[in-house]
């Protein structure tokens, strides 16, 4: 008998996690390729549009793919080796750009500026994900991850790598978490009161509360999986990449993973017109898959 509870339950825990599956990806779907001969793909973003953005990282490119016609155009070649992407509140094309370990703010010409350039005088070791608060402050990680392409000392600059808070005038920039290993990928709440950070080196995931003066606190271990880059849906559940895709519910528990035919998934992003596609870039490829449920821009 209880042979047969423990059974019954384990049948209902596996139809749980399938049902929930099931309700985020569209019936019938499937991992599309979009696009690929990239050298490596990364940071994903979606403007106001629907229109998804992702870098081309080792040929310092800005790719675009139109939510119109779903075709490919160069946004910018001149990217400063851009990662992370992500759009502001007002159209502006955020860019974790670390040739020279900056961030820049790109307009729709391509034209740019650079928002951050060191940090107490001392250059970061190489922003790579960011994501912009309801505010307008910016919060972006800074691991380090030597490049073959700069010319300059590689070792690193900083005491460490940690996260970074830019307020939303741009003129102050402070750390706002000191105690993670190798901080990659981040994503905030719509709401802007919790924000997740992945530290990819601990192979952990954490939640914190954000405050009303940007600072972090009630940090809390979200899973145990680390992630490159991250995304969240409508209903707050939460992407993490690596191998695939795999999805948490707001609680931490694994809903879903999806594969993906390549050797690294590196990020993902909600697009098109009624933003419930995702899109995946993954190594040297774009793919997308149908969605059920809706990102949030």
């Amino acid at each position: 008998m209880i042979k047969f509870i423990v059974l019954t339950t384990f049948i209902s825990v596996c139809m749980s996690i399938l049902a929930q599956e099931n309700h985020i990806i569209a019936q019938g779907a499937e991992v599309k390729l979009v696009a690929d001969g990239f050298r490596f793909t990364e940071g994903p973003a979606v403007d106001g549009d629907g229109n998804v953005y992702f870098t081309d990282q080792p040929n310092n490119r800005i790719l675009k793919w139109s939510a119109d016609n779903e075709q490919l155009s160069v946004f910018s070649e001149n990217t400063g080796r851009a990662n992370g992407l992500y759009f502001d509140k007002k159209g502006y094309l955020l860019s974790c750009s670390d040739m020279e370990n900056e961030i820049w703010k790109f307009d729709m010409k391509g034209g740019y500026q650079a928002l951050v350039t060191d940090f107490e005088n001392k250059k970061l070791n190489g922003p790579n994900d960011l994501w912009v608060h309801p505010d307008g402050g910016i919060y972006f990680t800074d691991p380090l991850y030597k490049r073959d392409y700069w010319t300059r000392d590689p070792e690193m600059q900083q005491d460490g790598e940690h996260v970074y808070y830019l307020s939303p005038d741009y003129k102050k920039l402070i750390r706002v978490a000191t105690d993670l290993e190798k901080p990659n990928g981040i994503i905030g709440s719509p709401d802007g009161r919790l924000l997740y950070v992945a530290d990819i080196k601990a192979g952990k995931t954490y939640v914190y509360e954000i405050q009303p003066d940007a600072l972090l606190t009630n940090k809390k271990l979200f899973t145990s999986m680390g992630s490159d880059g991250m995304t969240i849906d409508s209903d707050g559940n939460i992407y993490l990449t690596g191998k695939g895709v795999t999805v948490f519910n707001p609680e931490g528990e694994k809903i879903a993973h999806i594969p993906v035919e390549a050797g690294w998934t590196a990020n993902v992003c909600f697009g098109g017109k009624e933003m419930k596609t995702l899109f995946i870039t993954a190594s040297e490829c774009l793919y997308s898959l149908k969605m059920n449920i809706a990102g949030v821009r």
